[in-house]
Parts: structure tokens; sequence; C-alpha cells
């Protein structure tokens, strides 16, 4: 970087930073009881100073940076974690840089833990060589049992995720097979690059596609929250955001084609005890 490129660089967090201030508010009516505003607002800036490219990208266009702090708020993550990532974008074909907000499988599964119904949530990949079996209304639960120290369990064939009730009772379980699997990321963004988290992670990404449909069936935070407080819907829609700026305003554009999370997500632990 040339001296000029990194005063840019600072002056554009900088400016990314202030609008973080300046909507404030807006966190405010969206974050569950437990997150404070002001605290939300300091991780969402130290963010930035620590991601010039996320930072560029949210100069150029704020109105989806905003729209996925936003996000990431009504969720009640910090962002930037391996709860919720913020991604940039950068759309050659239209000359154009997006912030995509994007919940981690790990979030999820933090969700159902605060919805407090839930007494451990399990997602797990399936590979050739492992031993499997499950059989509706038959069997509890799957019986997986993978060789943890082989050097090769083979290719990835399925992925499965349900979660264990407070009362012991199993929840719906969730089985995917490959097939199934590949059709969500047909579907997913960018998934086909080189530095896609399918490429990248893709355990991760199996396990996040399983956890999305255990969802559809397990009590989360969020919905609690809407519940009892529905004074704090989200307000994306009401608030006047700048509009995004050209590609051509960047001094140093290259910084933002980045398409991949800050970290890898962790995928060593999917299960807790009771919290």
């Amino acid at each position: 970087m040339t001296a000029q490129t990194v005063t840019n660089a600072v002056a554009t967090q900088t400016a990314a930073q202030a609008l973080i201030g300046q909507y404030r508010a807006d966190f405010a009516q969206v974050l569950p009881s437990h997150v404070k505003a002001a605290t939300f607002v300091r991780l969402s800036q130290g963010l930035l100073r620590r991601n010039v490219k996320l930072a560029q990208a949210a100069e150029r266009n704020p109105a989806s940076f905003l729209a996925a702090l936003l996000e990431c708020a009504r969720l009640g993550h910090d962002p930037g974690t391996d709860a919720f990532a913020l991604v940039p974008f950068n759309d050659r074909r239209n000359n154009t840089v997006e912030v995509v907000g994007i919940e981690q499988y790990q979030g999820v599964i933090e969700r159902m833990y605060r919805a407090g119904a839930v007494r451990s949530v399990k997602a797990e990949v399936v590979r050739a060589r492992d031993s499997f079996a499950y059989e509706p209304d038959v069997m509890d639960r799957p019986r997986h049992r993978p060789d943890w120290f082989a050097d090769d369990r083979g290719e990835l064939i399925g992925v499965y995720a349900y979660a264990v009730m407070l009362d012991g009772a199993t929840s719906r379980v969730v089985v995917m097979n490959r097939a199934e699997v590949m059709r969500h990321k047909s579907v997913a963004r960018g998934a086909t690059g080189d530095d896609s988290p399918w490429q990248v992670w893709e355990e991760s990404m199996w396990r996040k596609t399983a956890v999305h449909e255990l969802e559809k069936w397990v009590p989360t935070s969020a919905e609690y929250r809407e519940t009892l407080r529905p004074d704090r819907a989200a307000e994306q829609e009401t608030t006047n955001v700048p509009p995004a700026r050209s590609a051509d305003d960047v001094v140093d554009a290259e910084v933002v084609d980045d398409t991949t999370p800050q970290r890898e997500p962790a995928t060593t632990s999917t299960t807790r005890g009771t919290r």
C-alpha cells in the first residue's frame, strides 16, 4: 500500500465508524435486552478498525452495511464473529460492492440455546466410511459412529441435526443427503468461487444447511423476543441511509475483493450441556 492509500483507508474507516454512531438509536430499537446499544456500536466500530476491506465496502455502499448490522443486531449477535459474519461482495459485472450479513450455523444454535427450550444441539456431517443408521418413527436419534482418527473417512455424503429439549425429548431430526445439500449450495451467492466458504469450509456449510432446516422445528430467541417485545421489531424500512457509491470513487478497489469471513468457523464442537 502506498502512503496515499493508507491515508484514504484511514479516512474511510473514520467515516464508516462515524456512520455506525449516527445510527445507534436504530440499533437500540432492534437489539435484544441482553445487548446494549453502546456495546454493539463499539464492537462494530472495532471490527472496521481491524478490517480495512470491510470499511471500504461500508463506505462505498453504506445502505447494505447498515442493513447487515441491523440484521445482526436483531438476532442478538456480536458482529464479525463465528455467529455472524459481515462479508464484502465485489460485483465486478455491475461495478458495485455490498456488505452481506451472514448468520453462521453457530449463530442459529446460539439462538436456540437463548430461547431456553433446548438442553443440547447436535449437528454433524456423515462421510462415506462412517457407520450411520437412522429410521424415523423407529429410532429416537441417528446412530453415527465415525472413526475420528482415520486418515480418510471418505467424501461427504450427508449431514444431520437435532436438538434435545429440556424434558429430554428429541426434536425432529433433520437428515439431508448430498443431493439436498447441493440444491441449497446451487442458490447460494458466490458458492462456486475459489474463496467461497463452500469451497474453503465445506463441512461448516453442510452443518449450516442442516441447522437452518432444524430452525423450523426448534424455538429460537428471536421468536420469543418478538412475542414479548413487539415494539422492538426491525425498522430497516424506516431508516434513511446514504445511497451506494460507484466503485470509481474508491482509490484502491482491489482491497474489497474478498468474499470470505475473517476467520474459519469452529467445527469441532456443535453440542453443549445445559446452560
